[in-house]
């Protein structure tokens, strides 16, 4: 590498230091729509997000909407406040508010905000609209463009209930870790899709005891959800699983805390 072409490559390599050197956290909480419940946040708020990682959870798992004039829109439920918001547009959303005075947060809100640190990875889950496949598969486009504009690669890994929405995640960008959510498909099938894991309620693998050792030999990275007694934490940590979601994250780290001791 010549003088000149070192110089290139480390003003390319500074221009982009939210890509390079971004330092996340190696444990297995994920927080379930963000650290919520011990301080009776909003669920999917910026301020659950910003507890989940001011606790140091792994990733903050939060829920993507489609409105109708095509926003991406952070809730959990269908409805925010009883308003539809398939049917509603951003605008009209913006009428409610959560009770510690957020407005609906959209998805560029929500990356952004977590894009000020490198810890805590977002978990990105597109929820399957009611209005049809097409408007699923086009929310999923959407949400790959949005995470390719801000540059968030490094921070987003995708979920979803619908499998062609984590086919399309795929399609969209085939660098994509994207897990399936519903537990109906095994792990050999899931590996030949090009999936990067399984991320199945916990009593799917009790159905399916075999599918842990299964998924780990092919490769898949896997995540249960969603976990919150500590023997069921317990279980799954000797199973060495890579991640658990939580609405306890502050039990789960404990929980893994004493275990290494």
């Amino acid at each position: 590498m010549n003088k000149l072409t070192r110089i290139f490559f480390m003003l390319t390599v500074y221009a982009m230091p939210h890509i390079s050197f971004a330092q996340f956290i190696d444990n297995q909480v994920i927080a379930h729509r963000g650290a919520w419940k011990a301080d009776g946040l909003p669920q999917n708020s910026l301020a659950s997000l910003q507890r989940a990682i001011e606790l140091g959870c792994a990733g903050s798992e939060f829920d993507v909407h489609l409105t109708k004039d095509d926003v991406l829109v952070v809730n959990h439920d269908a409805e925010f406040y009883d308003i539809d918001i398939a049917t509603a547009t951003y605008a009209e959303l913006l009428n409610k508010k959560h009770p510690n005075g957020e407005s609906i947060p959209t998805a560029e809100e929500y990356l952004r905000a977590g894009m000020k640190q490198q810890n805590t990875k977002l978990i990105f889950e597109l929820k399957t609209s009611k209005l049809g496949k097409e408007r699923t598969l086009y929310a999923a486009d959407l949400a790959v463009q949005l995470v390719k504009k801000l540059g968030a690669e490094a921070w987003v890994e995708y979920i979803a209930f619908d499998y062609d929405a984590c086919k399309q995640f795929i399609k969209r960008d085939p660098n994509a870790k994207v897990y399936y959510l519903n537990g109906d498909i095994d792990p050999e099938q899931v590996k030949r899709d090009g999936l990067y894991g399984l991320d199945y309620h916990f009593s799917v693998y009790k159905k399916n005891p075999t599918w842990i050792r299964e998924a780990k030999s092919l490769g898949l990275v896997i995540n249960a959800w969603t976990v919150n007694t500590e023997d069921e934490m317990r279980l799954l940590l000797n199973q060495h699983v890579e991640f658990i979601t939580t609405d306890e994250p502050a039990l789960l780290l404990d929980v893994i805390k004493k275990q290494k001791k």
